[in-house]
């Protein structure tokens, strides 16, 4: 089972639609006891990096989480990928999880506009094997203003947008799309195919 951690500021339902086309086993839900007998977690996003970290503190999973990918597969969608780094600099500078090393600031790609929306295409950098059934140069959707800064070692793939954004990462058990595989189409249905499959 999948649990889809609802802490208050996720895309809950378009994550839980995609999966439920895939016939995969889910659940949203904000329980500690949940998250320790699922298989596999999703961790959301939509918003502020400070009020999203608020809100996941609050609810008390924060320790929950660290424990648990320890075991199991997490997957951080868009802010909830941006969760999962050391800090975070939307409106100061906010603590994230630590999953990850590296920090989120904000993107300033020249002659570009921000926020970055759109489909982009993913430039692989790393070995991972949420892309075993994606090809190189594969296109995904993004909606962003700030990205990830960090070492490419956890740099799965990137998109070009004004400079190399890091937009798939991976730590042991922990991964992290910038973009929104339940919105890219079969390209990001074959990524969470992958991540079931783990």
């Amino acid at each position: 089972m999948i649990a889809i951690i609802d802490y208050g500021a996720g895309n809950l339902f378009s994550v839980k639609n995609a999966l439920d086309f895939l016939c995969f086993e889910n659940k949203i839900t904000s329980s500690a006891d949940d998250l320790r007998a699922a298989d596999r977690l999703i961790l959301p996003g939509v918003g502020a990096f400070p009020d999203a970290m608020r809100m996941l503190s609050e609810s008390g999973l924060i320790d929950v989480i660290k424990e648990e990918v320890q075991k199991k597969p997490l997957l951080g969608i868009c802010l909830g990928m941006q969760m999962l780094f050391e800090k975070g600099y939307e409106f100061g500078e906010t603590d994230g999880l630590g999953l990850i090393k590296g920090s989120v600031k904000l993107m300033k790609p020249k002659d570009l506009a921000i926020p970055h929306i759109g489909w982009n295409s993913l430039e692989f950098n790393e070995k991972c094997s949420l892309l075993d059934n994606v090809k190189n140069g594969e296109y995904v959707y993004f909606v962003h203003s700030y990205a990830a800064e960090c070492p490419g070692e956890f740099v799965a793939a990137y998109c070009d947008y004004g400079a190399k954004v890091p937009a798939l990462v991976q730590n042991g058990n922990v991964f992290g799309a910038q973009f929104h595989p339940e919105k890219s189409g079969e390209t990001g249905l074959n990524i969470l195919r992958s991540f079931e499959a783990l």
